[in-house]
């Protein structure tokens, strides 16, 4: 009765709203607006729900005086009470926009970003942003804050689990495709509006360390990392949002050249321009500016359009105007934005379009479960598997240790909207509901870290039952007992949720201890050991990849996790994810990346050590697993590469072939690779370049030809004078099943 008495309400609001008229516009609502009603659309205060330490007071009434534009992180019945407020309440009834991180799911949580990336499959990507966008949309929320589009070549870095990864290619084809999974065509109250974040540069800190200083030159940053923000633009992205970190010495919240000359007149970018959390108040700490005022001057002159929480616009914009020091036309410019984003959300049609209480009930859906289900195996990643230890075959006795087994909110990862009705499945009962409980025992066998206070800090689930009042040595005991009983072990390791995301860097990258001394002494029962990796980053896996049997990364996969899991190790799905970042082998090695320049003394991946080139004494210069590696159950053997011409003009299109041939008894689903190297160009160029991929099903025992494309266009690069330039010249085509050298066929062609 409550939903339908609200639904009710909702449709009579909105055909009193005033804005469902035919002969409405913008340039005539904006005529009636005051200064002061113009800054209130470039505010954004936040709910009930906070992701940083800054917070907003009287909330209703600064709705009820024009003083808002958008709520951030609010949802559900608060959601039509606070719209009813800005609809009937205040002189013009402008309709609020309500934002909220849905960054991967809703009530059905999905893969984190960084393991949905490595699926590589990007259809199943666009249907699981589909799926969230639907979900948030039946709960108020007209706005997602992704996709992340950091480049992220550093894993002690916590939000690279946001992100698509190393490369600048893949990263772009991914926030594509999530931004037509949010927006699709905005004809359905299910389309919401995506975020092209963070602009710019925020996933190349000095020392992987959150927030902190980047400092690279233009062209690098035109060649390496801008490429995903500008497809997601193309894609059609309504917002942005600018970075916290400083570039050029400038906090990118006030840094003009950034959110002006490269992101709208460079990219073509035509939305609202959002900052992140209170990063106006940021510009003070930056030591860019001597109080709000003058860093609310420096952010509007340079491009922002809303000012999320900080309160800078509202409290000191108008003043700021009067003095001359904003000129009246950014202000009108900026909420002109603000009502296009409304109006093409078709808010003022209908506020209440994003609030449908009465469909909630879809959410968590066993469909939508299933999507989640299907990303998550698509998403894991085979990096070891010694004598075919997998898949388990049936009938097995299996040990199943590790206080990563069942947690079951942890497997959510960080980033995600708490479900309210639908718990995750941990793996153990995946284990269990595959193999039967009675042939899956558990033990828990140590605690996540050492620290009790620190694991409690970080973990903000599943906080109770975590056994700190049972001592270690007993946990380890009955651990190692039921391990010694079982015919193959599987260690569920790794890291809680928030151990990485915002604000969570780590300089020690390697699973923790207690869980790697416990590890050895599974490994030491002499039994087949499995180890499954649950974290949202690259670990360092040195010893783990000499000494264990079988490595299945899984990341945080949400809220199929331990069926997704259970699918991949039983062999019900063959593992078909490849990595989307370098592994590293040691801490030493960061930042790595399979794209990286020659250099005058170039050495080759595993060359041992000699003096006087690029080398490291005590470690090769190869990552332990490179970008686009992964293993499948079965093998595919390639051969036969051909260009379809030794030349090519520039606008020219080369057909590159290749075949594949499947000598196992299963299907496996291949991600073919082609990668360029421009080998001389007027600056230096990388190794190699990722330039296009295609999945495709190779069957059991089959041949097949696979075709890519090689569009000319694609070869270009910024030069010195940040000309995009494509160059004649000769290139090498690389392809293969992942970036490592040894696996690639090569050929050439001539650009003339």
């Amino acid at each position: 009765m409550k939903k339908t008495l609200l639904t009710t309400l909702s449709l009579c609001l909105a055909m009193v709203s005033g804005f469902a008229q035919e002969n409405f516009s913008i340039d005539s609502l904006m005529a009636k607006m005051t200064l002061e009603e113009k800054i209130g659309q470039m505010n954004q205060l936040v709910g009930n729900i906070l992701t940083g330490s800054i917070s907003n007071s009287g909330i209703k009434a600064k709705i009820s005086a024009g003083q808002v534009g958008s709520i951030l992180n609010a949802r559900g019945e608060s959601v039509a009470a606070l719209q009813k407020i800005a609809v009937e309440q205040t002189r013009l009834g402008i309709p609020l926009v309500f934002g909220l991180d849905v960054i991967h799911g809703y009530e059905t949580c999905f893969p984190i970003p960084l393991a949905m990336a490595s699926s590589w499959n990007l259809e199943t990507i666009t249907e699981a942003c589909q799926v969230a966008g639907q979900e948030a949309s039946r709960d108020g929320i007209a706005w997602t804050f992704t996709p992340m589009c950091d480049i992220a070549r550093d894993p002690r870095w916590g939000r690279i689990a946001e992100g698509a990864g190393e490369d600048p290619y893949l990263g772009g084809e991914i926030a594509a495709a999530q931004v037509r999974g949010f927006q699709g065509n905005l004809d359905k109250p299910t389309d919401i509006a995506a975020c092209v974040k963070h602009f710019a540069l925020y996933g190349a800190p000095q020392a992987g360390r959150d927030y902190y200083t980047v400092d690279m030159s233009r062209q690098q940053m035109f060649n390496e990392y801008l490429w995903p923000y500008h497809a997601a633009v193309k894609a059609g992205a309504l917002t942005a949002m600018s970075s916290f970190n400083e570039f050029e010495s400038l906090p990118l919240t006030c840094h003009k050249y950034m959110l002006q000359t490269v992101l709208r007149d460079i990219m073509g970018f035509q939305g609202m321009l959002v900052t992140d959390y209170a990063a106006i108040r940021e510009i003070l700490q930056h030591g860019a500016a001597a109080d709000l005022k003058e860093a609310s001057v420096r952010s509007a002159n340079a491009g922002v359009d809303m000012d999320m929480v900080a309160e800078g616009f509202s409290t000191t914009l108008a003043d700021a105007v009067r003095e001359g020091l904003v000129d009246e036309a950014i202000v009108d410019r900026a909420c002109r934005r603000v009502l296009e984003l409304k109006k093409k959300l078709g808010l003022f049609e209908n506020p209440y379009k994003y609030n449908r209480p009465e469909e909630l009930e879809l959410n968590g859906s066993a469909q939508n479960r299933a999507v989640a289900r299907k990303m998550g195996a698509q998403s894991i990643v085979l990096l070891k598997n010694e004598s075919e230890v997998l898949p388990l075959a049936p009938g097995k006795k299996i040990a199943v240790v590790g206080p990563l087994a069942d947690l079951s909110m942890e497997m959510i990862g960080c980033w995600a909207v708490r479900p309210q009705n639908h718990r995750p499945v941990t793996l153990l009962q995946g284990l269990q509901q595959r193999f039967g409980a009675e042939n899956v025992k558990f033990a828990r066998g140590c605690h996540v870290l050492e620290n009790e206070a620190l694991e409690n800090q970080i973990s903000f689930h599943d906080r109770k039952d975590r056994g700190w009042d049972i001592p270690s040595d007993k946990l380890r005991k009955e651990a190692l007992s039921i391990a010694k009983k079982s015919d193959v072990i599987v260690a569920a390791m790794g890291e809680l949720a928030e151990m990485s995301g915002e604000g969570s860097s780590r300089a020690d990258i390697t699973i923790p201890e207690p869980q790697r001394g416990l590890l050895k002494e599974l490994v030491a029962t002499g039994k087949p050991v499995v180890l499954v990796v649950m974290s949202g980053r690259p670990l360092i896996l040195d010893w783990e990849d000499e000494n264990v049997d079988g490595i299945v990364y899984a990341w945080h996969l949400g809220s199929e996790a331990g069926n997704a899991i259970a699918d991949v190790l039983s062999g019900d799905v063959n593992p078909s994810g490849r990595l989307t970042v370098s592994f590293p082998r040691c801490v030493g090695q960061i930042p790595i990346h399979y794209n990286h320049k020659n250099t005058g003394r170039p050495a080759g991946d595993f060359q041992p050590y000699k003096k006087y080139i690029s080398l490291y004494q005590d470690v090769v210069n190869a990552p332990l697993y490179p970008f686009g590696y992964g293993l499948s159950y079965g093998k595919v053997e390639y051969s036969d590469l051909k260009l379809s011409s030794a030349k090519a003009a520039v606008g020219d299109k080369l057909s590159v072939s290749v075949k594949l041939k499947n000598p196992s008894e299963r299907d496996i689903t291949e991600t073919v690779q082609l990668y360029i190297r421009d080998k001389v160009g007027s600056i230096t160029r990388p190794v190699k370049e990722l330039k296009g991929f295609r999945q495709v099903c190779v069957k059991a025992g089959s041949e097949m030809t696979v075709e890519l494309e090689l569009d000319s266009a694609k070869l270009g690069f910024y030069n010195s004078e940040l000309q995009y330039v494509v160059e004649p010249g000769e290139f090498d085509v690389m392809v293969g099943p992942s970036s490592d050298s040894r696996s690639l066929l090569r050929s050439s062609f001539v650009l003339e």
